[in-house]
């Protein structure tokens, strides 16, 4: 089981399946609500996903027509990334884990909108769009 939660404690959350696979994405949205060069995201199985604490500060934001993002309403923490064209799956932001989840991205997304002023220096495959089935 893997634990994490939001910078100011109050979400508080659980997985009970391994994370399978992760990803950096350095869509302009990721960019935007991280604020910071990329987000790195693991996907789960929406069903080993639950909150445990803070439920209440959860807030979500559809960022586009594709997908929704939620938050902690508290500290401004993201949580989660959930695609609707894989309504069974999510993807939790990695920076939240507060155990090591015993998988490391394996390919950057989305590239061709990266931030102009980073370069990437790892040997990781890299795709200008989704690679990943919805992973963004």
């Amino acid at each position: 089981m893997l634990k994490g939660s939001c910078l100011c404690g109050t979400v508080r959350y659980e997985i009970t399946a391994p994370i399978a696979y992760a990803s950096h994405c350095h869509c302009g949205q990721c960019r935007k609500a991280h604020g910071a060069a990329f987000a790195s995201y693991g996907r789960v199985p929406l069903e080993h996903f639950r909150i445990t604490a803070g439920a209440s500060a959860v807030s979500v934001f559809r960022s586009s027509a594709a997908a929704m993002r939620s938050f902690c309403s508290t500290c401004g923490s993201n949580l989660e990334w959930r695609g609707t064209a894989d309504p069974e799956r999510t993807s939790i932001a990695l920076g939240t884990l507060d155990d090591d989840p015993g998988t490391r991205p394996g390919l950057h997304i989305f590239v061709g909108s990266k931030a102009p002023w980073f370069e990437i220096h790892d040997d990781l495959p890299q795709f200008d769009a989704d690679a990943t089935g919805g992973n963004g």
